[in-house]
């Protein structure tokens, strides 16, 4: 019989230390040719659409999607994961807190992996539920930072957020984009992070707007980062508007955009100096779901947590 875990079943289950290793082992096993990911669809709803994802890691011997609608109302998120091997559905997940958790939890692995070995500060531009554990999985993958940086327009969501996360509020969306780490999770349509404001050396992580249409990043970001990857050359082809466009004006080339795991396998160096400008595009695939909800369906089962269908 499926489990079926709610969202403070998974918060009970998974911290983002926890995630960061889950996702960072995934990331190993696409380098491995373990895991055949799906690409995001979306289809149109009266008001917003519902998208689906999936993914099938042989490995975990699971396979499995998330399925969510995106409204002006509001999100709601499930993730169904099925026993490849027995063929029969083994769990239903909400989503929310587990698509915070990998989604942060890929950023902290792109920290691990292209930040500065002295990297001590991260700036943050947004101020939402999923910047929130953006900070925490960075903090728990690299352990040198000391100061967090945050800024978004709205002042008093700004100072709930610094409350909440032990931030600093910064001025304007430069002082979070001049430090070590600067992380960009926001909805907006137009760039917020500017290249001229980057410190040399910094790791840029475009983890927001997944849709061809909406752009975190301006072009001189691009033009000045020394290395560039994504977490998936075809995802990224279809809504990654933060590479599609700098593309079509000839900053950058797709065969110069390479894919994280290249870089977590030992396949390509990554940062090859410490005044390298790197830069990664997050927008997250269906194989990070499947992979945390299989580490939160094996602990639920040993701790006996869950409601059984």
């Amino acid at each position: 019989m499926p489990l079926y875990l709610t969202e403070s079943d998974v918060s009970s289950l998974l911290a983002p230390t926890d995630a960061v290793e889950v996702i960072e082992e995934c990331f190993r096993r696409i380098a491995r040719s373990a895991v055949d990911n799906a690409p995001r669809r979306r289809l149109p709803l009266e008001e917003g659409s519902l998208a689906d994802m999936a993914a099938s890691d042989r490995e975990l011997g699971v396979a499995g999607g998330k399925l969510y609608t995106a409204a002006p109302a509001g999100a709601a998120f499930v993730v169904c994961l099925f026993d490849a091997e027995k063929s029969e559905l083994a769990a239903v997940i909400e989503g929310d807190q587990l698509g915070r958790l990998r989604t942060g939890a890929a950023s902290g692995v792109a920290a691990r992996y292209l930040a500065r070995e002295d990297t001590t500060t991260l700036g943050v531009l947004g101020c939402g539920n999923q910047a929130e554990t953006q900070v925490a999985c960075v903090r728990a993958a690299v352990p040198s930072i000391e100061r967090v940086v945050a800024y978004c327009r709205t002042p008093e969501r700004l100072a709930g957020f610094c409350e909440l996360v032990g931030a600093e509020a910064g001025e304007s969306h430069r002082d979070a984009g001049a430090q070590d780490v600067v992380v960009t999770m926001t909805n907006s349509p137009d760039p917020v992070l500017r290249g001229e404001w980057l410190a040399p050396g910094a790791l840029v992580i475009a983890a927001g707007a997944n849709v061809a249409s909406r752009r975190e990043l301006d072009n001189a970001v691009l033009e000045r980062a020394t290395f560039v990857c994504c977490d998936s050359l075809e995802t990224a082809q279809l809504e990654s508007g933060d590479l599609i466009e700098p593309i079509q004006a000839g900053v950058l080339d797709w065969l110069e955009v390479h894919e994280l795991h290249e870089v977590v396998a030992g396949e390509v160096p990554g940062r090859q100096s410490d005044s390298d400008v790197v830069v990664v595009k997050s927008n997250g695939i269906a194989a990070w779901d499947v992979a945390l909800g299989a580490e939160a369906l094996l602990r639920a089962r040993a701790q006996g947590v869950g409601t059984m269908l």
